[in-house]
C-alpha cells in the first residue's frame, strides 16, 4: 500500500541573496550598545545593493522510492535547490516537508574533518544522521568494501586525493539508513569505473530498499538511465518536471535560439589540464546559427597542458537526447597511452564529415583526463548546435528520424533458384 504523502513536498520554495553592500556579521552585546550610542552621529554609508534571487517560486512533489534527476546549467539554482533540502541553509520563502532522515553528497569533503581518519569520519557521519554505534559498526566493512580505500581507512582524510574523498564520502551517503539520499555531481572527480559503481548503487538504493534519491548532474546518459523523473531547473524556477525523455528536450531547446560558435574557458589553476577555447564552424563560414547537414562540421579545441604529463588525452562528445551518440579522442596512436605531453598550450581540430549526424539538437561534451588517474576537467554542453536540411536534400530527408548517418556499403547478390 503505498503512503499518503510523497517523501519531498516543496511549496514556493524561494531563496534570495543580496549582491553588493557590507557583510553582516554576528554581534556580541558590547557591539550592539556602542553601535547605538555611535549612530546619531554616523552616516550611513551609501552602497549599490541587489536582490538575488537563487530559487523563486518552486513547487514539486517526490514519490517514495522515486530516483528524480535534477538539470540545468551552471548558476540555474541545483545545488541551491539541495543544499536547503539538506538543511545546510535556510530559504528566504516557502516551506519544505521530509518525510525520513536525509543523507546527502553536495561537495566533496562535505560532513568529513579533515583531521580524523577515514574510520572516525565513517562514525561521525552516522552519528550526525542519528545512528548508533552499533549500527554503524555493523554497516563498516561494506563502506570500506564499497569505496576501495582499505589500506587508507585509519590515515587522516586530509591527505586523501579527491578521488578517495569521494569514494568514502559516497559510501557512508549509500550504506548509512536513510529514506532519503541527495547528490550533487561530486562524481564527476571519480574515474569511469567508480561513477559507474555508484550509479548502479544508487539504482539499488531505489529498486531494492525503497528510498528517494534526487540526483543533480550533468551527465544527460545517467540522468536518463537512472531518473524514471526529471526537473529542469532555469535560472532559479522550474521549466519542467516529469517523464526524464522530455525533460532533457526541454532542457536543450531552451538553448536552440542561444547558440553560440565559441566560448572561451577560465584557467583552472590547480588543475595540470585545462581547456581555454573551443568554437565550431562548417565549411561555407554561413552567417546562421545552426548548420546544414550537408555541411562538413570543424570543432576546434585549444587546451594548456601546465606541466608534462604522461598518458593524458582530450575527449569529445556529441550529445543527443541525453545519449553519448559519438565519442572521439585525441591521443597519439602508435606511442599510445604513454606518450607524454609536454607543457605548453596545444590545439585540436575535429572533422564531422557531411551528413553524418542526424537532423536535430546536439550539445558538445569535453572533458580531459590521465591514462589509469582519471578525469581532470570536464566542459559537459559546452556549445549547443542544430543540424537542419537547409538545402532540401532528398535522400537526408528520408532519414530525419536517424541520429547517425554512416554510409556503409551493401553487397547484394541475386540467389536463383534450382529446382
Amino acid at each position: 500500500m503505498s503512503p499518503d504523502h510523497p517523501a519531498i513536498r516543496v511549496r514556493n520554495l524561494g531563496k534570495k541573496y543580496r549582491i553588493g553592500g557590507p557583510t553582516e556579521k554576528y554581534s556580541t552585546l558590547r557591539d550592539t550598545i556602542v553601535n547605538s550610542l555611535k549612530s546619531p552621529f554616523r552616516r550611513n554609508p551609501v552602497t549599490d545593493t541587489s536582490d538575488f534571487w537563487a530559487l523563486k517560486d518552486v513547487s514539486f512533489d517526490v514519490e517514495q522510492g522515486e530516483v528524480v534527476g535534477i538539470i540545468g546549467r551552471n548558476g540555474a539554482g541545483k545545488s541551491t535547490l539541495l543544499k536547503i533540502l539538506s538543511r545546510i541553509t535556510t530559504p528566504t520563502v516557502g516551506t519544505i516537508e521530509l518525510y525520513g532522515r536525509v543523507g546527502s553528497l553536495l561537495e566533496v569533503g562535505t560532513g568529513f574533518h579533515p583531521e580524523l581518519t577515514g574510520r572516525e569520519n565513517v562514525f561521525l557521519s552516522g552519528s550526525i544522521l542519528g545512528m548508533k554505534h552499533r549500527e554503524i559498526d555493523t554497516k563498516l566493512d561494506d563502506i570500506v568494501k564499497f569505496s576501495e580505500i582499505e589500506k587508507f581507512l585509519d590515515t587522516p582524510v586530509k591527505r586523501y586525493s579527491s578521488g578517495m574523498y569521494v569514494r568514502l564520502a559516497f559510501a557512508v551517503a549509500a550504506h548509512m539508513d536513510t529514506e532519503i539520499l541527495l547528490v550533487d555531481e561530486v562524481l564527476a572527480v571519480g574515474d569511469a569505473a567508480f561513477q559507474k559503481k555508484c550509479l548502479g548503487k544508487m539504482g539499488d538504493v531505489a529498486a531494492k530498499e525503497g528510498r528517494t534519491v534526487l540526483f543533480v548532474s550533468h551527465n544527460m546518459g545517467a540522468i536518463r538511465n537512472l531518473c524514471t523523473k526529471s526537473l529542469v531547473i532555469t535560472d532559479g524556477k522550474i521549466l519542467f518536471y516529469g517523464d526524464t525523455a522530455n525533460a532533457i528536450q526541454n532542457y536543450f531547446s531552451q538553448f536552440s535560439d542561444k547558440s553560440s560558435r565559441t566560448i572561451f574557458f577560465d584557467d583552472i589553476p590547480d588543475k595540470p589540464i585545462t581547456v581555454l577555447r573551443v568554437s565550431i564552424s562548417d565549411n561555407s563560414n554561413n552567417d546562421y546559427e545552426n548548420f546544414d547537414i550537408n555541411s562538413t562540421i570543424t570543432i576546434e579545441i585549444n587546451y594548456r597542458v601546465k606541466r608534462d604529463i604522461s598518458g593524458t588525452n582530450i575527449a569529445l562528445s556529441v550529445i543527443r537526447d541525453g545519449l553519448n551518440i559519438l565519442w572521439t579522442f585525441d591521443i597519439d596512436q602508435e606511442k599510445h597511452f604513454f606518450y607524454s605531453r609536454e607543457k605548453g598550450e596545444y590545439y585540436s581540430k575535429i572533422l564531422l564529415p557531411a551528413g553524418i549526424l542526424g537532423i536535430g539538437l546536439y550539445s558538445l561534451y569535453i572533458d580531459t583526463a590521465i591514462y589509469n588517474k582519471g578525469h581532470i576537467t570536464r566542459y559537459p554542453d559546452c556549445l549547443i548546435f542544430k543540424i537542419e536540411n537547409y538545402t532540401l536534400d532528398l535522400m537526408n530527408s528520408a532519414n530525419l528520424g536517424a541520429m547517425v548517418n554512416i554510409p556503409l556499403q551493401w553487397n547484394t547478390m541475386k540467389i536463383d533458384k534450382r529446382t
